[in-house]
């Protein structure tokens, strides 16, 4: 997963018309695409570093939805209206935070 900040994009992008010129004419400069490869391993780290939070909120996620679960089966008669309600939330946050992870790593 790749994370680029706008003002990566935009040196990005400049820097690889600059080289798509130079290889129409036969003369690529080796220090553009050292330039394009440093920004691209910069927005890899910090791709697998958003990654690996989206993973820990995740797991937090489904940690609370066992707890839910607990507190259903544990809950008195007047009490379990408002834990199904909890266990409804804490899965809904979870099917959110799956989304995501899994639009990042498709990504």
């Amino acid at each position: 997963m790749y994370s680029y900040t706008r003002a990566e994009s935009r040196q990005r992008g400049k820097l690889f018309r600059k080289g798509f010129r130079q290889a129409l004419a036969d003369n690529v400069d080796p220090a553009i695409r050292q330039k394009i490869e440093r920004i691209d391993q910069a927005a890899a780290e910090r791709g697998q570093q958003e990654l690996n939070a989206l993973h820990g909120v995740r797991d937090g996620d489904r940690q609370s939805v066992a707890q839910a679960k607990a507190a259903v089966r544990t809950a008195s008669r007047e009490d379990k209206a408002a834990a199904r309600q909890a266990l409804r939330d804490a899965e809904q946050q979870l099917k959110r935070s799956e989304r995501a992870v899994n639009k990042a790593e498709n990504s």
